[in-house]
């Protein structure tokens, strides 16, 4: 009903732009949200958890509290997304728990994932099991990153029109030379490092051999770990899993093209069911649910807010804390968004663990491609400060923490790492476009004068001079030599050994390990225990650090969550499949987003443009 009231409202809000109707409806949130802010919801004895991410799973949120209540109230049409510590905590919390008595994995509306999340995710689900609480994944079809996290299930179950995708791990790019010449568009191109990749959509119509031999290994490491996983956990081998694919014709055809069956031949799954047999199946092991709704459950998402974070607030004063600060997505100087690292507002946040009396360590949190090279100086300035006052600093990589990401890794106490983390890419490019040509093709011309030779460079109606070109290629030759220093300072590692694993090569976690990028292999809780024990202290707690918000946002973010603790769980949500020409349009973005949002003051970047998840679909 109160969601009914809500969508209502929302629907008044959208065909009119009446002040007094937003009035009343802010007032009304205002009054819902006092009347249940303390309400929390409740979990049923003998309950199965549901975890079930909706949309991306991130690192931290990249959307505001009252815009998802918007997206909720107006019927979930908006972008949604997990945070990844909330299904952590949940399992985790949901192990020891007695009024939990087994699990349920939906991962039919999860967007994208890293495969490290997975692998973390799969070490809290297994000591779940530990406690005798049985855990079933269930779902219509399965992609790849849906299957690994089902495959550390007891049971999987699927519809017996699915499918279980498997198809290896790739890398494909798109490149542009072909179509960039057609429009006469002549890019400059600045780079140090045979393998520094990042570029070669511009000057190539094919992937070089460079970087096919540098992807060649670490997609081989990455897809032998995930083969090795899931022969583990579903009591097969390695060799099956890649026979099940490698082999797929034959296979396909044993079968008569019946997909589901294929699946449990393969010992993929456990069984097909349809929705009403699965239905019935977990009402036998769970019984009802309330006013006979299906079987009792309880939805991460509730049960956390039930339970509990495993994060404290910074702002306590009398505990020691570990701060956790979360860098995402690209590197940019100055402010951003919250989907970036901003230097600006990153630097604010390790100066407040830095001044605050109860963190005794920090550790950063990276899940970056990286960006612009003054940007990633600037914070590492900041982690040097850290340090300087006695706090340690401890670096826990995600899905990637490449190029820049590894600039700002390199000064770290200790360095962690997923065996699925991308990292390395330790390079410096820079590009300008030059469009005179393709003015000229149609009849426009630049023209002027100025004060010197160089004065109309910089201009993109204008091809670059002879000087300026060679200028800033010395600048980006000076930039690389600046990565190579950071890296073997903060590594002690001489610099000829750095030039040797630079160039900027990608390189898997463990393969970083042993050439001495990274220190252990280990997830974010490792990191935190890693800082706590170099900073001497064995009782504590992590916080996690925030951009501190604004009167008028904290009052919108307290409404919102009051209010959204009222609506009910959409258990409707699918995910449904993009179509191809969405699909082509995501592709694109991703691929050349970077260069229309991250801006460096002068020019010079360390990016690795590899897509983190996205080879894994």
């Amino acid at each position: 009903m109160v969601g009914k009231i809500l969508r209502w409202c929302i629907r008044l809000i959208t065909l009119g732009s009446s002040l007094a109707v937003l009035f009343l409806f802010i007032i009304f949130l205002v009054v819902l949200g006092g009347l249940f802010h303390e309400i929390k919801p409740t979990v049923p004895n003998g309950a199965a958890l549901v975890l079930r991410p909706v949309g991306n799973v991130v690192e931290k949120s990249t959307i505001d509290e009252f815009t998802m209540f918007i997206n909720e109230v107006s019927g979930g049409k908006g972008r949604r997304e997990t945070v990844f510590q909330d299904l952590l905590d949940a399992v985790n919390n949901g192990a020891t728990d007695k009024r939990i008595k087994m699990m349920v994995i939906d991962s039919s509306s999860m967007g994208n994932i890293g495969l490290n999340q997975i692998k973390t995710l799969g070490r809290a689900i297994e000591n779940f099991k530990k406690n005798n609480k049985v855990v079933i994944a269930v779902g219509d079809s399965f992609n790849q990153t849906q299957y690994y996290l089902a495959s550390y299930s007891d049971e999987i179950y699927m519809n017996p029109m699915g499918d279980v995708m498997l198809h290896g791990f790739g890398v494909f790019r798109i490149y542009l030379k072909q179509f960039l010449d057609d429009f006469r568009v002549h890019f400059h191109i600045f780079k140090v490092g045979s393998y520094k990749s990042a570029l070669e959509p511009f000057i190539r119509n094919d992937m070089s051999g460079e970087a096919k031999e540098a992807n060649r290994v670490w997609l081989s490491n990455l897809w032998n770990v995930y083969c090795d996983d899931i022969a583990q956990q579903r009591g097969l081998t390695p060799q099956a899993i890649k026979d099940h694919i490698d082999k797929l014709v034959s296979n396909v055809r044993s079968v008569k093209g019946n997909s589901g069956r294929l699946a449990l031949n393969a010992g993929l799954i456990d069984g097909l069911k349809t929705h009403n047999e699965l239905e019935d199946y977990l009402v036998s092991l769970t019984g009802k649910g309330a006013n006979g709704g299906g079987y009792k459950k309880v939805d991460s998402a509730d049960y956390l807010d039930a339970t509990g974070s495993s994060f404290s607030s910074s702002d306590e004063e009398d505990k020691n804390l570990i701060a956790v600060i979360v860098c995402q997505g690209n590197i940019i100087h100055a402010k951003g968004e919250p989907e970036q690292i901003a230097s600006m507002d990153i630097s604010e946040e390790i100066r407040q663990a830095r001044e605050n009396k109860a963190v005794k360590a920090l550790v950063l949190r990276i899940d970056s491609g990286g960006g612009s090279a003054f940007a990633s100086e600037y914070i590492r300035q900041e982690i040097l400060r850290t340090k300087q006052a006695g706090k340690p600093v401890v670096v826990s990589m995600g899905s990637m923490a490449a190029s820049g990401g590894y600039w700002l890794a390199a000064d770290a106490d200790a360095i962690l790492a997923s065996p699925y983390t991308l990292t390395g890419s330790i390079g410096i490019f820079g590009a300008f476009p030059s469009f005179q040509e393709s003015l000229a093709h149609y009849g426009i011309f630049s023209d002027g004068m100025g004060t010197t030779r160089i004065a109309g460079d910089g201009d993109p109606t204008r091809t670059l001079g002879v000087e300026t070109e060679q200028a800033i290629q010395l600048k980006v030759q000076h930039g690389y030599q600046q990565f190579l220093e950071v890296v073997a300072a903060g590594r002690g590692m001489e610099k000829s050994r750095v030039e040797k694993v630079a160039e900027g090569r990608v390189w898997d976690g463990a393969t970083a390990q042993s050439l001495g990028l990274v220190d252990k292999l280990g997830d974010l809780n490792d990191a935190v225990a890693e800082a706590a024990s170099i900073a001497g202290i064995k009782t504590f707690s992590p916080a996690l650090m925030e951009e501190k918000l604004s009167p008028g946002q904290e009052f919108l973010k307290q409404l919102s969550q009051s209010a959204m603790g009222m609506l009910p769980v959409d258990h409707q949500f699918i995910l449904l499949p993009k179509s191809e020409i969405t699909r082509l349009v995501e592709l694109i973005n991703h691929h050349f987003d970077f260069f229309l949002r991250t801006g460096d003051p002068v020019g010079l970047y360390s990016h690795c443009l590899l897509p983190p998840g996205a080879f894994t679909y």
